[in-house]
């Protein structure tokens, strides 16, 4: 048996680290598959019963990372963040206080004969202390044949400093051989201090690429107050909750839990949950959700589902897997990143030789500079932090719109989806069908029909149950229940006698005609967009039932812009065809197809895809579940449903259609941003790492200085993810 589990681990500093803690647990028996996720310095582990959490830890602990297994709370993991910012900050500040004197001596007096001395005591802790865990972790990783930034960073620094020491104690070895004992302290500890300025607005900045993430678990409630067998009501700690028990929720208080209303009546915020801005009026027995708003009355909830199975706790464990995933494109990086680093001193190695070998007078040491000048540019942060920064603002921006992204791969797919196949019922309707005639024949049998429609969860069946009850029906009971799939619903009496309601085609299976009068008037309503069902038995048809069920709000408009965006429409309903035909006009459909059976739509989704389309569906999550599974795109319309949850790639928890455009949209952003990220992380390194091993000296001299190097390096990164948050305020 294989477990999956999420761990945070401490010691990264740039994506080659990320492979290396990926090369070194997959390389160890039992682990299937590492996933780490940069950003957010996170692994995913999938490895086998026979392993513990601690055997991973060890074997990373080898090679200076560590994996933390104590289970953090949300407000523990803030603390962390923040304590780590704190420690990078706190290290860069040391570093540029001792820096400064060093880079002064090193500009201003570079022919004191005490600089050189002063210089070296003050680089000492800059180094080997504020700067320590980059020699630190390139020991570590050296002995396991892995190199990462903290190599690159250890090499340049220890090389500037080692020479520079060198020349500062034994200066005579220059001066005898006619050459001046040049030092280059400042170049060491300015590239530790603008290594360490990088890290910290880094860290800062990737903070913030999950504040969606972190307004949603805020959301949850820790303690709650619970009212026991004897009516005394008492606080206790959420995680101390069991199904059942009886929640006391005050007016401005947040719902704890999902649950059902015992007593009182008040008015409910569920915009975080659906995306609606009215609030719902609620009286017993209505369902309530763990994060919505409480904004009246008091009311008793009875628990239905444990803190760690609401609807919230759904969505919170879908963005954080969604922000944690990979990418396609990912890939890429990671193959490149698994070479860069030796790629990259070997570069520097090579430009050492050559300089040594071309540059005459001065020759080692200009050697040492461009070589140095090389390690310091090359950045693998940038190409590390390139697809996840992006990942984790899109799927936040999105969650924060009640958009929820089950994948980062989803996201870069979208984009390229050019076929929409849409179902009717409560995606572009309200699901909320009202009885605008019922017709009897034999009006005597309306309790059998009502018996009936209880059996049924369809919106027809609750729109012709509540216009019967109205009336004042009594619902006769009714025995051996069947869904005829497509067609109807059909019930026995405690006699045996048979009683169905559905379309016309469940009335032609049972050989019934429908009397001239009553086609005609079917036959126009359908063509107005109604829907026309039939009540009836063995022997005769009994009722005609004419239904409305009214466009949503902002339907037309959304599927205006989705047209805008390039997307070919299609519109699939189980209503017949003059209804089908009518909304396809009206809303203006590129396709449409009527009378389908919930299997046929995974046949249009195949057929459509033969076609060369590349294909998303949306549906209610649950009808629609061999489509979904199906397309390339599965986009749910949630409305607040743990099943639309877990059964498409999207889902929009807002049941206003004007969310899909803004999906689009922000995957779009997304990708695009992924794309300039890697694009400008790529191209940096590209143009930096020859210019710094002076390519262009040849022609005019021009060389980069460490120091410069060091600040552009840091520079990279941090471009990298503020062009990421830049996403975040893009509008949908």
């Amino acid at each position: 048996m294989m477990q999956k589990q999420t761990f945070p681990v401490q010691g990264m500093s740039c994506a080659a680290c990320a492979q290396s803690v990926e090369k070194v647990l997959e390389q160890k028996d039992g682990v299937r598959k590492a996933e780490v996720n940069f950003a957010s310095h996170k692994v995913k582990v999938q490895f086998s019963e026979e392993l513990s959490p601690q055997d991973l830890k060890t074997a990373l602990q080898a090679v200076g990372y560590d994996l933390n297994l104590e289970k953090q709370e949300h407000a523990e993991q803030q603390k962390a963040r923040h304590n780590r910012y704190l420690k990078v900050k706190r290290q860069t500040i040391w570093s540029a206080l001792f820096s400064l004197p060093v880079f002064g001596i090193g500009l201003f007096f570079p022919n004191w004969n005490l600089g050189p001395y002063i210089s070296a005591i003050l680089s000492l802790p800059v180094l080997f202390y504020w700067g320590g865990h980059f020699y630190r972790n390139a020991f570590k990783q050296a002995r396991h044949k892995l190199a990462t930034m903290d190599t690159l960073v250890a090499l340049s620094t220890g090389m500037a400093f080692s020479f520079s020491l060198f020349n500062t104690l034994f200066p005579e070895f220059w001066l005898s051989r006619g050459l001046t004992p040049h030092v280059y302290y400042e170049a060491a500890v300015i590239i530790i201090t603008f290594v360490g300025l990088g890290k910290t607005l880094e860290e800062r900045a990737k903070g913030a690429t999950s504040k969606a993430l972190e307004q949603l678990m805020d959301l949850q409630v820790t303690q709650v107050l619970v009212r026991n067998s004897e009516g005394e009501e008492q606080l206790k700690n959420l995680e101390d909750l069991h199904i059942g028990a009886h929640i006391r929720v005050k007016p401005g208080e947040s719902m704890a839990v999902d649950g059902r209303i015992l007593e009182g009546n008040s008015r409910v915020d569920e915009s975080m949950l659906s995306g609606e801005v009215i609030p719902l009026t609620k009286k017993p027995g209505d369902r309530v959700y763990a994060g919505t708003l409480n904004q009246q009355g008091s009311l008793l909830i009875e628990c239905q589902k444990s803190p760690e199975d609401t609807v919230l706790a759904q969505i919170i464990r879908l963005v954080e897997n969604a922000q944690g995933s990979k990418a396609p494109v990912q890939d890429l990086v990671n193959k490149i990143a698994a070479v860069f680093v030796p790629i990259v001193m070997l570069i520097a190695l090579l430009t050492f030789v050559l300089w040594w070998t071309l540059a005459g007078e001065q020759a080692f040491a200009q050697a040492l500079y461009a070589s140095i000048a090389v390690l310091v540019i090359a950045c693998p942060c940038a190409l590390g932090l390139a697809t996840p920064t992006a990942i984790m603002v899109g799927i936040g921006k999105g969650a924060a719109h009640n958009i929820l992204i089950r994948d980062a791969e989803s996201l870069e797919l979208a984009p390229r989806v050019d076929f929409l196949i849409l179902d009717k019922t409560g995606t572009l309707t309200q699901a909320k069908a009202r009885v605008q005639e019922l017709t009897w024949l034999a009006p005597e049998r309306s309790g059998s029909l009502l018996g009936l429609q209880r059996f049924s969860q369809h919106p027809l069946a609750a729109a012709i149950s509540l216009f019967l009850q109205e009336k004042g029906v009594k619902a006769t009971p009714l025995l051996d229940f069947k869904i005829v799939e497509g067609q109807g619903i059909e019930a026995k009496n405690e006699q045996g006698e048979l009683w169905r309601c559905g379309n016309a085609n469940f009335l032609a299976a049972a050989d019934l005609r429908i009397p001239e009068p009553y086609q005609a008037k079917a036959k126009e309503w359908e063509t107005q967009g109604g829907t026309v069902v039939y009540f009836f038995n063995d022997q005769v048809l009994l009722a005609q039932i004419l239904l409305g069920d009214p466009l949503k709000e902002g339907s037309e408009k959304a599927l205006r812009s989705l047209k805008d965006h390039g997307l070919e429409l299609m519109l699939l309903s189980g209503d017949q065809e003059a209804t089908t035909a009518f909304w396809a006009m009206e809303l203006g459909f590129d396709h449409y197809k009527a009378q389908v059976l919930p299997a046929d739509k995974g046949a249009e989704v195949r057929h459509w895809q033969a076609q060369g389309k590349t294909v998303a569906m949306v549906g209610d999550g649950i009808n629609d579940s061999e489509a979904l599974a199906l397309a390339d795109l599965s986009i749910a319309m949630g409305h607040g449903s743990s099943i639309a949850i877990e059964a498409a790639k999207m889902t929009l928890m807002t049941s206003d259609l004007r969310a899909l455009p803004k999906a689009f949209k922000l995957a779009e952003f997304t990708v695009k941003g992924i794309r300039q990220n890697l694009f400008w992380a790529f191209v940096y390194n590209l143009i930096g790492i020859p210019l710094a091993a002076g390519i262009l000296y040849p022609f005019n001299g021009f060389l980069i200085d460490p120091m410069v190097a060091g600040a552009a390096m840091a520079l990279s990164s941090v471009s990298v993810v503020l062009n990421s948050l830049r996403l975040g305020r893009k509008a949908l």
